[in-house]
């Protein structure tokens, strides 16, 4: 009777270990490792100069990351995290911790001190903090499933506040953006009154508006020029706020005392132009002078083009030289002359579109589609709450990633540093990428489970 409990036992585990390795989402983990081959063939081509000699070995470095990344993946796989989701708290506290050890005792690397480790070895905990963040956000989600819209608009800004204050202290404005994308994407998952999420979207747009336009006009003055002088005086700003805030007030009192719809829309109106005012003045003084220089060069990259606008000018001249076909792997020109600065991190898609041309880049974009559309299918499939809400939020920062990079490297984007997942330089960007599609192969593997 012990053989035949013993034999049911491995026959029931065995059936169990098929079950969750068919369940496993092939297309997303094919479509990852495709998407770091590509990388790592585009950061060797990147390394190669002009007469073919070999200048940096960061490809194998790359190898190196990936390798160990793989484990990680497996290991985020294997655990089950909406198991133990009560305590992710643990996860993003300690993010937390290396977030404030980082501004004590970090390395500056590019005017942010954004790194921490030992000589060349280190890691950039902004990005481990985005999947720690997430996964707190859809604790909490998941929790407040009966709360108010606006309740949980409130709560998901208090949570990333924290990491987001951090993270602008660096000062790091790219990674800090990330968080934005991924909190609205689960916040529309979570039902949250389309006006709301419309609200943050445009408070968004405002903020970089009212930031860049009076820099860019302060570079180009034209003293004849009203709106120059409106939005280049501060004394002009500060009235034009306070006008504003207490039209924003007025409209508020109207609403809550009449309950007219127009009172609504005006306090509606008015609140996002004040946060826009009020975000663009803090932004200004976070920002770095190369930071404000890079928001101005992608308005019109030929106020610096030898400067911060030579990026994106060498960077959009090495796209379209690329033609159809491409020149062919190893013949990129512009990146074996080394005419386009953070090659292998910013702007590897230049060497992509460079050297494999226009289908090379159509490759890139369906793998990249690929793996958006079974995110896509995986919250459609799954059974929990806290699993759809992961995934809406690592759909997110994928999807801003992607846009991001690939837009300032095509010049239509302002140049923020954020890397391709799964394609650009990096060790940190890299493993925070396959951690994440981990956590999607477990939840795409338990999806069917009881």
């Amino acid at each position: 009777f012990g053989g035949f409990f013993l034999d049911r036992e491995k026959g029931m585990k065995s059936q169990s270990f098929k079950r969750l390795f068919g369940n496993i989402d092939y297309y997303l983990l094919f479509s990852c490792f495709l998407l770091c081959a590509l990388g790592i063939v585009a950061i060797y081509s990147s390394g190669i100069d002009a007469e073919g000699v070999t200048v940096s070995n960061e490809y194998l470095k790359q190898i190196i990351w990936f390798g160990i990344g793989v484990f990680l993946l497996i290991a985020a796989a294997v655990f089950d995290f909406s198991r133990y989701k009560d305590m992710v708290w643990i996860l993003f506290a300690f993010a937390i911790l290396l977030l404030i050890i980082t501004l004590l005792a970090g390395k500056v690397v590019n005017g942010a001190r954004s790194w921490l480790g030992i000589g060349g070895i280190g890691i950039q905990p902004a990005e481990f903090m985005k999947i720690a963040t997430v996964l707190m956000l859809a604790r909490y989600l998941e929790s407040a499933e009966f709360d108010s819209s606006f309740k949980k608009l409130l709560m998901t800004g208090l949570i990333m506040s924290i990491p987001l204050a951090l993270i602008l202290a660096q000062p790091d404005f790219g990674s800090a953006l990330v968080f934005i994308p991924a909190a609205l994407v689960m916040l529309t998952l979570a039902d949250v009154d389309f006006q709301y999420i419309l609200f943050g979207v445009l408070s968004i747009v405002g903020v970089f508006l009212f930031l860049s336009l009076p820099l860019y006009a302060s570079n180009h003055p034209n003293p004849e020029n009203i709106l120059f002088t409106a939005i280049t005086n501060k004394n002009v700003l500060i009235a034009i706020l306070i006008f504003i805030l207490v039209i924003s007030i007025i409209s508020g009192i109207g609403w809550l005392k009449f309950k007219k719809r127009y009172y609504y829309w005006l306090s509606y109106s008015m609140a996002i132009l004040a946060i826009s005012t009020i975000g663009a003045i803090i932004a200004h003084s976070i920002l770095k002078p190369y930071q404000i220089m890079r928001l101005l060069v992608f308005i019109d990259p030929s106020i610096d083009p030898k400067g911060s606008g030579w990026n994106i000018l060498q960077s959009i001249t090495a796209i379209g030289s690329g033609g159809f076909w491409g020149k062919g792997f190893l013949q990129g020109t512009h990146s074996h002359a080394r005419y386009i600065p953070q090659q292998s991190t910013d702007f590897i898609f230049s060497i992509i579109a460079e050297e494999f041309g226009f289908v090379g880049c159509i490759v890139l974009f369906i793998l990249y589609g690929i793996l958006f559309f079974r995110c896509i299918v995986l919250i459609e499939t799954s059974k929990d709450r806290f699993s759809q809400y992961v995934i809406g939020g690592l759909l997110g920062i994928f999807a801003f990633h992607f846009m991001i990079n690939i837009g300032m490297a095509m010049g239509i984007m302002p140049v923020t540093g954020i890397p391709l997942y799964f394609v650009s330089y990096g060790g940190s960007s890299l493993w925070t990428g396959l951690i994440s599609i981990g956590i999607l192969t477990g939840i795409s593997a338990r999806r069917y489970s009881a």
